[in-house]
């Protein structure tokens, strides 16, 4: 199974990120632009919360909040869990669906290094099986031989 240096090492290595001072109609833009559902929140002292797509949903639309005045800091998951590049597919495919998250910062040594979705992770499996399948075939097929 990958680990998530491979999954990463087959993606942009840019990183969108927003700052916890930023309003959230920044943020909201910053994903709508690179169509991605969160954004690492990042300050001086490096990762310190997750903005995503639902806390949008249940801290500002619900409550009437402005998202051209609220802050970042005001609605973001500041409870952040992380990977690292050593972790299988399938270790943070467990760690999201047990704490029902989407994405999934990984951070190397103190730095964010990479974010992955749900959806990087299905399709690596994905592709894994597909790999694996077409081995199986190889072997089972008969060759042919020369007469």
């Amino acid at each position: 199974m990958r680990t998530l240096s491979h999954i990463l090492a087959a993606k942009p290595a840019e990183i969108f990120t927003v700052r916890p001072s930023d309003s959230v109609l920044v943020a909201l833009q910053i994903m709508a632009t690179y169509n991605v559902g969160a954004l690492p929140v990042v300050s001086t002292q490096g990762l310190v919360g997750i903005l995503s797509e639902r806390d949008y949903a249940r801290k500002v639309a619900l409550h009437g909040l402005t998202s051209s005045i609220t802050e970042v800091r005001d609605i973001m998951s500041s409870q952040v869990i992380t990977a690292h590049l050593g972790q299988t597919v399938m270790d943070c495919m467990n760690l999201m669906t047990e704490r029902h998250i989407r994405h999934l910062p990984v951070v190397q040594d103190g730095e964010l290094v990479g974010m992955l979705s749900i959806g990087d992770l299905v399709k690596a499996v994905i592709e894994d099986q597909q790999f694996d399948i077409q081995q199986l075939e190889s072997y089972i097929s008969p060759q042919s031989v020369p007469h």
